[in-house]
């Protein structure tokens, strides 16, 4: 815009230099003609700014738009892995940290109203899908029969569980534990907890089925 009036303001005087004196018409018109080529130059130099300046300005909104955000990884601190300070939401979340502590990815928490029974979803190193059910119980509120039936009716139908575990800080009862060994599903109780969090045990995805710390039963009504 400055350019253009400039110009413009240039071949008026000069017309008007050349239209008074009578003379000089050679040099106004050289003058003019001066100013158009200024003219066009910076009208070609501006319409190669903007031009770069959109280049640029799509390629980077192309670079954005490729990008895949990473999976959020659980805190996998010391704290993080503290289940007895935590309430119940919060020990789906040390439950999510032991899984991704444990080269799960990625760990997703998705406990809450309409869950159907999976409190976390992680997918392990082999590529195995595991639904996870947690039971924040108090010590002498065991996991009966019916729990592990709720969740053995969706774990593996609805939620595509490879390997069904539920993890409680306290322990099930008997008719709990023949339940989940006839449906492939995982009991980890207390001590097993302590034991996978402390890390002197495996995961239960890859603890044995006859491992003593993947299902420890206590005795009781179903």
């Amino acid at each position: 815009m400055g350019i253009s009036v400039a110009g413009l303001l240039l071949f008026l005087k000069a017309a008007q230099t050349a239209g008074s004196r009578g003379s000089g018409v050679v040099a106004a018109v050289l003058v003019a003609l001066g100013a158009l080529g200024v003219l066009s130059v910076g009208l070609s130099t501006a319409r190669r700014d903007v031009s770069s300046f959109r280049f640029r300005g799509r390629g980077r909104g192309v670079q954005r738009d490729n990008l895949v955000p990473a999976p959020a990884v659980p805190d996998i601190g010391g704290e993080a892995l503290d289940h007895t300070a935590v309430d119940a939401d919060g020990f789906e979340h040390t439950v999510a940290a032991l899984c991704a502590r444990d080269g799960c990815t990625p760990v997703e928490v998705v406990g809450g109203a309409g869950d159907l029974g999976a409190d976390v979803v992680a997918v392990t190193v082999d590529g195995r899908r595991v639904v996870l059910q947690c039971k924040h119980y108090a010590p002498d509120n065991h996991v009966g029969s019916q729990d592990l039936q709720r969740f053995g009716g969706t774990c593996f139908t609805i939620h595509e569980a490879d390997v069904a575990v539920v993890v409680t800080t306290s322990s099930f009862t008997a008719p709990a534990v023949e339940y989940a060994a006839t449906c492939g599903i995982i009991c980890v109780d207390g001590e097993a907890l302590a034991a996978w969090t402390d890390q002197l045990a495996l995961a239960p995805w890859d603890a044995p089925a006859t491992d003593p710390t993947a299902s420890i039963a206590l005795n009781g009504p179903g």
